[in-house]
């Protein structure tokens, strides 16, 4: 319902098309603030319809524009309800959209493209040099609309845990709530060594989110896989699809995949009583259960299908969940991850 800016400059979503079912897209239109990359990501977009007015405060410039200011296609006047029940029986699948092709040679280029399974866009959107994380965290609210803008915001916590961040394709607002939480963070590229990383001496490692196919990258789980039971690690979505697969465990392409911001995950660990939290999903692999270890224990399920939603070691410090903690768009009932990464480090210290 919102949060289209977030979703198309997702790196996650690189390569895919995607479609939104909210009927009018674009109504408030878009900002610098609110990108969750430095660019946009996805290959196309559909919608219902097009909102022919950005009427928001903080908007900046009309979907319209941005899409033709970074040369992304979209379609208007689709039934997306329609098309979203056809994907979910018929499971997600290659697409075109043009307006130079036939629909005999449209669906054509459809099939000659590449499929998702097999596919590295990591090498795509992973950070190009490493960087310190110094942009603007803090956390956004409005207490007073007649305020001055600086007011908008809380300050931030003071650091107390430096950590390198795997940049396999991040989220901005995963770095924005961990500094939120205490963390200066050291952002490197998807093929940095483990040497490297435990040169830096982190008192602990994050693996991020990110798009493609996670068996297709065997160069990052095996200098992952040095790094486990060095110092703590937390890893989200292909994050945690990497640490199946440095734990010896397998994933597999889902029919189509968790999208969008009302999966229903339970926590299965003792003591948090069984606990379910509305999450926001992005992912199109999940680990398979029977390929993990004995010492894995799976920590949280998605309710909707029983597909693994977290696990964590039973000795080492590394735990992951498949789903967005930090959200944007979608719920918060899971933002509370960040806090037991803290925890871990400070145990672990």
């Amino acid at each position: 319902m919102t949060g289209y800016q977030e979703i198309i400059t997702d790196p996650s979503y690189r390569g895919q098309i995607v479609a939104l079912t909210y009927p009018m897209i674009g109504n408030y239109g878009v900002n610098s603030e609110d990108t969750e990359s430095t660019g946009p990501h996805v290959r196309g977009l559909v919608i219902g319809e097009l909102s022919p007015v950005a009427s928001n405060f903080r908007s900046q410039q009309s979907l319209g524009d941005y899409f033709t200011e970074h040369k992304i296609i979209g379609i208007e006047d689709i039934d997306t309800r329609a098309l979203t029940k056809h994907l979910r029986t018929a499971g997600a699948m290659r697409s075109c959209i043009t307006t130079e092709l036939t629909a005999e040679e449209a669906v054509q280029k459809a099939k000659d493209s590449a499929p998702m399974a097999g596919s590295d866009f990591v090498k795509e959107v992973s950070t190009k040099e490493n960087y310190h994380w110094d942009k603007e965290s803090r956390l956004w609210n409005i207490p007073s609309v007649s305020q001055e803008r600086d007011g908008y915001y809380e300050e931030l916590p003071p650091v107390k845990y430096n950590i390198v961040a795997y940049d396999f394709g991040v989220k901005y607002n995963i770095l924005r709530s961990m500094r939120q939480q205490g963390f200066d963070i050291t952002v490197v590229n998807a093929r940095t060594s483990a040497e490297e990383v435990l040169a830096l001496n982190p008192d602990g490692i994050f693996l991020s989110n990110g798009p493609g196919d996670p068996a297709a990258l065997d160069y990052i789980h095996a200098e992952i896989k040095k790094l486990l039971g060095k110092k703590p690690i937390f890893g989200i979505c292909l994050g945690h699809q990497i640490l199946t697969h440095a734990f010896g465990g397998s994933t597999f392409k889902m029919k189509f995949g968790h999208r969008g911001g009302n999966h229903p995950v339970k926590d299965l660990r003792p003591d948090k009583g069984g606990k379910v939290s509305i999450t926001s999903q992005n992912h199109g692999f999940a680990t398979d259960p029977d390929s993990l270890p004995d010492d894995i224990e799976i920590t949280h399920i998605n309710l909707n299908d029983q597909t693994v939603a977290g696990f964590r070691h039973k000795k080492l410090p590394v735990f992951s969940v498949q789903y967005h903690p930090e959200a944007a768009p979608g719920p918060n009932d899971a933002k509370y991850f960040f806090e037991e990464f803290a925890a871990l480090i400070e145990a672990n210290k």
